[in-house]
């Protein structure tokens, strides 16, 4: 492709300034109540436990020059997380590490002593994991790395997935070896009967979303999530000016909203939360000023983000540190999946998933409207980051959309 302006697609966004934070104020403090959800304490020790594990690595962040140069900003960064601990997605970081901490809590308060996920390999003890059953409902990715986690010390794992998670997805949750429940209904239904059969079972909910009377697990989801953001700004350097990010329930906008409030206060990045368009409850309850959900099948290519309910916690945090809401339409996602796998210039081939371009889309679309631009103060100095949360994890979906096997483009980013 040229690398120019030309060769970007044209895409259009739904973009509401937060009316959460009146005059955008960013000068409240990320205190008490924010830090008792994600800390830098926290933080630290899911660092400790998750660098420990096989497999750990540092995920790569690409620098995107040629499309920076067309859409005429300093740089743009996308933080690649399709090689997490082999899972194609950053949930391996919320999902495994929320089984591990719900071990260690169980296992430790029945043996009078406090356990780490090392102590989860002795074999004594992972002959007690096998008498516990975790479950949760997915759209895919945190289904999968749950399923993971249980594989890896050792217990047994149930996963609820709705209607329109396809098959592709369904089979990768089954080959870690859980039992896979198809509900009817969406996404919000299927949390519902995960956590109704839970309680009747006695199985223990590991789920991404939060609710009252629920909040410890999803809050070890989210510090998990943190490791990837804390890897990012290590990686970058220099802090980005502006980061856009996708919302599912909240949880990893939250995540990465929270780092860089918790340690630059005002002088944060401007924080941009993306949605899909049939799906954006963050942007509903941001309008109401209250948390809102949306209903209906929530049907978007976008599966990832296929969510109505916003995360209790996750709006602790973004209701008032998110600067900007806003929403895509499925067609844009499709257009930066193709524009990653077919880059301009000297950038590098990028296999991203459906759910994994929403910030990318956002901000081409942002960076094409004057007003928006405005708006969200982007110009030749800005810095934007993304966090590229999957790779193809429907490896038939990704080829039907691109037109390309993930494996070629893979391929071709390795042979430049």
């Amino acid at each position: 492709m040229s690398s120019s302006l030309s060769a970007v697609p044209s895409l259009a966004l739904e973009l509401v300034l937060n009316p959460a934070n009146p005059g955008r104020s960013r000068d409240e403090a990320y205190g008490a109540r924010r830090s008792a959800v994600l800390s830098a304490a926290a933080l630290a020790q899911a660092e400790r436990e998750l660098t420990a594990w096989d497999g750990y690595a540092t995920t790569p962040l690409h620098s995107l020059s040629a499309l920076a140069r067309a859409l005429g900003v300093q740089s743009l960064h996308y933080k690649d997380e399709g090689s997490r601990f082999g899972l194609g997605s950053f949930k391996a970081l919320g999902g495994a590490y929320a089984v591990a901490r719900l071990l260690c809590r169980e296992l430790g308060a029945r043996l009078g002593r406090t356990l780490d996920t090392q102590d989860l390999r002795r074999p004594e003890v992972r002959a007690l994991c096998q008498g516990i059953t975790v479950t949760c409902a997915t759209d895919g990715n945190h289904g999968r790395s749950v399923a993971w986690g249980a594989q890896l010390f050792g217990c047994a794992c149930v996963i609820y997935v709705h209607a329109t998670v396809s098959q592709g997805r369904a089979d990768a949750i089954a080959a870690y070896g859980a039992q896979v429940v198809r509900t009817p209904g969406n996404y919000d239904d299927a949390v519902r009967r995960a956590d109704a059969d839970a309680k009747a079972l006695g199985r223990f909910v590991i789920s991404d979303t939060s609710y009252p009377g629920y909040m410890d697990v999803p809050r070890d989801v989210m510090q998990g999530y943190q490791l990837m953001v804390h890897e990012a700004a290590q990686q970058m350097g220099e802090r980005p000016t502006h980061i856009f990010v996708q919302a599912g329930v909240g949880g990893l906008a939250a995540a990465v909203c929270g780092y860089f409030w918790e340690r630059d206060g005002g002088a944060r990045p401007r924080f941009v939360v993306v949605e899909p368009e049939r799906a954006a409850c963050l942007l509903e309850s941001a309008r109401a000023g209250e948390l809102r959900a949306v209903e209906g099948e929530l049907d978007t290519l976008m599966a990832g983000l296929a969510c109505g309910e916003v995360s209790h916690l996750a709006w602790e945090i973004l209701e008032k540190g998110a600067d900007a809401f806003c929403a895509i339409a499925d067609a844009s996602a499709v257009d930066c999946m193709r524009l990653l796998a077919h880059p301009l210039g000297g950038d590098r081939a990028i296999v991203a998933g459906e759910s994994a371009v929403a910030g990318v889309a956002a901000a081409i679309a942002a960076l094409q409207s004057p007003q928006a631009r405005a708006q969200l103060g982007l110009g030749a100095d800005s810095r934007i980051l993304f966090f590229g949360s999957e790779a193809a994890t429907d490896a038939a979906l990704y080829a039907q959309l691109v037109g390309e096997s993930a494996a070629a483009v893979a391929a071709r980013a390795e042979a430049a």
